[in-house]
């Protein structure tokens, strides 16, 4: 057990680096022989650079949800939904099942703006865990209930982005 208490935090904002803080924790959690559950909703392409890395670390869970296609407010289909619904059921055994020291739950704030995820749910799952399993939500737009529950929220602000200057993303930094 790495964490007495664990706490709840949010990682949320337009800014980049979301994804990326969630990440580092979980090196850092793996670091001391912990136990991590990274579950991504709405990220079902393949070359996420995440995927291949978190491999590599011993004691991860790592499961991704979600289609290859971007996913347009609005235009949610029914595989989208079906495949959030997934993501919300493995977010619920990993929390309940106390083996994991950390849950990260990547892109969940987004699957709830969507309507693809309902908040209570989720935050009831969050509730109701184990008391040292640490959990982090990230994405944009966070849902009032998850920062109600937060002990910490950590919201990224861009203040400049190479996007607005028309470099497109790059692969090793930004997927």
């Amino acid at each position: 057990m790495i964490f007495d208490p664990g706490l709840v935090q949010v990682y949320t904002g337009d800014g980049k680096g979301k994804t990326t803080a969630a990440l580092g924790l979980a090196v850092r959690v793996c670091g001391h022989g912990g136990k991590v559950a990274f579950i991504q909703f709405m990220k079902g392409w393949d070359f996420y650079g995440e995927i291949a890395g978190l491999s590599f670390l011993p004691g991860v869970r790592h499961e991704r949800t979600g289609t290859p296609a971007y996913v347009y407010r609005g235009k949610e289909s029914e595989k989208d939904r079906a495949e959030a619904a997934r993501g919300l059921s493995l977010a619920k055994e990993c929390l309940a099942s106390g083996f994991y020291d950390l849950v990260v739950l990547d892109e969940v704030n987004v699957a709830a703006d969507y309507g693809l995820v309902d908040p209570g749910e989720a935050a009831e799952a969050i509730r109701e865990r184990p008391p040292h399993v640490e959990v982090v939500l990230t994405g944009r737009s966070a849902p009032e209930v998850f920062l109600g529950l937060a002990d910490l929220v950590t919201e990224m602000r861009e203040v400049r982005h190479p996007f607005r200057k028309g470099l497109a993303s790059r692969r090793g930094s930004d997927f």
